[in-house]
């Protein structure tokens, strides 16, 4: 004869009262979570959980393409928008400077706070990192300085050419978004480098000057 088959334990009702029960502890521990109390997760275990591009640009790359990008374009809309109703050339330098200061302040800087993956993470890129009042009227007088080298740039350039092809009737080499990009951020990355080479270099002189 076949066995009987026993019938499984059966499980105690619950009542209504216990699928509402919270688990204080952790609703205590998910208020009162910030920096410092929250366990550590790695970069890997992040990096699981971060949706992007299945094309991945180096930090340096993204970063240059986003100094191109927005120094091409406040080119293009006020030298280039507004060339026609300013007839001065310094005029039309005074406010390019203005323009690229601004935008470098209100604009790219804060990109760069945006995607920065923990906080500070790409204030190497911005010559001033800090979140002030003052890096307005700072980023202003630094484009200004910015935009000089620039066309110290575009006038070498162009002496160059002409005393090579001897064509000093025309301008070679006419102010664009893309060259015009490509100079201001390649003054700009060299600035921002020796701004922090000179840091570095305080640094290390302190150090030394408290360690005799």
């Amino acid at each position: 004869m076949a066995r009987k088959q026993k019938n499984p334990p059966r499980e105690t009702p619950k009542s209504a009262a216990d699928y509402y029960k919270l688990n204080f502890k952790a609703v205590d521990d998910l208020v009162t979570a910030d920096r410092d109390n929250s366990p550590k997760v790695s970069e890997a275990e992040l990096r699981k959980y971060r949706s992007g591009p299945k094309i991945r640009l180096s930090e340096s790359l993204k970063a240059l393409l986003i100094k191109f990008w927005f120094n091409g374009a406040t080119c293009f809309f006020f030298l280039w928008g507004l060339g026609a109703y300013l007839h001065s050339w310094l005029d039309q330098m005074v406010v390019l400077a203005l323009a690229l200061g601004a935008v470098t302040d209100l604009l790219t800087n804060n990109v760069f706070r945006f995607y920065a993956r923990t906080p500070g993470a790409n204030d190497r890129w911005m010559m001033f990192p800090q979140r002030a009042f003052y890096t307005l009227p700072l980023n202003l007088l630094y484009a200004g300085l910015l935009l000089f080298l620039v066309m110290t740039t575009y006038n070498v350039v162009n002496a160059a050419i002409i005393g090579i092809t001897g064509a000093k009737d025309t301008l070679p080499l006419g102010v664009g978004p893309i060259l015009f990009g490509v100079f201001t951020t390649a003054w700009d990355i060299l600035l921002i480098r020796i701004k922090h080479t000179a840091q570095s270099v305080l640094s290390d002189a302190r150090r030394a000057t408290k360690g005799v």
